[in-house]
């Protein structure tokens, strides 16, 4: 019999909150972190937008510790660590060589990267900061996960664009489920709020407009008014373990990572399909062994960019026929951003939430609907007082890696969802 996984801790730190519950408050107010960004070069921006966390490193780390630690290490740090202590886990009582890591990562220590080649090649510099390697390559948040919690399991990185994190949450569940491990760490770290990145982004022409009367209002899923994603940085990390090794020891299990669906895009390294979508979320129900009638809210990718929002509706209802239209769908990207590696982590800790609270939080600023997107998207009004059996959250990225998870609520084993 397959072992099944309980989800026993979360941790955030990320826009709009700095743990689950201001997170979970200001999403069901429909509140925004995006806006106008300061910072250097700046002004050479054409979209200087984005969702910044409330996050100081300086209040978590020494300054000896800070000069090893790109801010994505710092955020994914201070996430763990939140997620540790909601499972309530103590490692010195645990076999750590069955405690392992899995973080997702698209960038990586992309602000170290950027400040290093500015000063090489803007200033002229030979003044390269000495740890600029260690902490701008893309597994130092694993790393450094797995050596200040002494857990000598895997330590796996998983790089897949903005699915990154959602493979490294469904890798760990797999490694739990097949005997290898008891708990995983697993969760995603991104922080591309820079110049050089953004700029990059722009270069695609792939970011959204600044709205000129509201800049918090820029990014707008699924709405006929949608010029494209709003990138934000964060971190989000769940606790997972083996669901007998959670009872034993007492933990609090929030619900049951049951669903984990994995396919490829091979048509176009950017351009989403939905065939591949659709095929990726066929595949979280098979695992978790669910029909379409079990699931009771889905979180989008919902990017806010005119092809995926279109396809993204039009796999759901591939998924789940004429049910598609009776599912809250919402879109949590028009008030977080894009996570971009870290989106899938924040994204399915937000419907795991969901799905414990019986609140559905909105889409927000969807102000024209457009024709081709005409689900069900919780338009501007969280839901409340909702019985919510289980959850699905999607992930879709550039490369074509299509992640879907699936939460259920926590029940017995002869109380399962069939």
């Amino acid at each position: 019999m397959r072992r099944r996984v309980a989800i026993t801790g979360l941790g955030v730190a990320a826009p709009l909150g700095r743990n689950m519950d201001e997170l979970f408050s200001s999403l069901s107010a429909g509140r925004s972190a995006v806006r106008r960004l300061t910072l250097a070069r700046g002004e050479r921006l054409r979209s200087p937008i984005g969702a910044v966390a409330d996050f100081d490193g300086s209040t978590h780390f020494s300054n000896i510790r800070l000069r090893m630690l790109d801010r994505v290490s710092q955020l994914a740090l201070v996430a763990a660590a939140q997620a540790i202590a909601d499972a309530r886990l103590d490692f010195t009582a645990e076999s750590r060589e069955r405690c392992g890591v899995c973080v997702g990562s698209s960038m990586g220590g992309v602000g170290t990267s950027d400040d290093g080649y500015f000063t090489l090649y803007g200033e002229r510099s030979e003044r390269i900061k000495p740890y600029s390697v260690l902490a701008a390559m893309t597994n130092a948040p694993a790393a450094w996960l797995g050596i200040d919690h002494a857990l000598s399991g895997p330590n796996l990185t998983y790089s897949t664009a903005c699915s990154s994190s959602a493979v490294a949450l469904g890798e760990a569940a797999n490694k739990i489920r097949g005997g290898e491990v008891d708990v995983m760490l697993a969760g995603g770290a991104e922080a591309p709020l820079t110049f050089g990145v953004l700029r990059a982004w722009e270069a695609m022409r792939t970011l959204a407009s600044m709205d000129p009367l509201d800049a918090s209002a820029s990014c707008r899923p699924f709405a006929q008014t949608r010029t494209g994603l709003v990138l934000g940085e964060g971190a989000a990390f769940v606790t997972l373990e083996e669901w007998q090794h959670a009872i034993a020891r007492g933990a609090t299990i929030h619900a049951e990572f049951s669903g984990y669906g994995l396919t490829s895009d091979i048509a176009h390294i950017t351009r989403p399909t939905i065939e591949g979508q659709a095929n990726a979320m066929r595949a979280a129900l098979r695992s978790a062994q669910l029909d379409v009638g079990a699931i009771d809210y889905i979180n989008a990718h919902g990017t806010a960019t005119a092809q995926n929002d279109a396809v993204e509706t039009e796999a759901i209802k591939a998924v789940f026929g004429k049910r598609a239209y009776a599912i809250p769908v919402s879109s949590t990207k028009s008030m977080h951003g894009h996570l971009l590696g870290a989106a899938g982590a924040l994204e399915f800790v937000i419907a795991v939430a969901a799905l414990t609270r019986g609140v559905v939080p909105p889409t927000m600023h969807l102000n024209v609907p457009d024709p081709a997107c005409d689900l069900d998207y919780v338009i501007d009004r969280a839901r409340s007082g909702l019985t919510l059996r289980s959850v699905m959250s999607n992930s879709f990225a550039f490369g074509g890696t299509n992640a879907v998870l699936i939460a259920e609520a926590a029940r017995a084993d002869n109380q399962r969802l069939s």
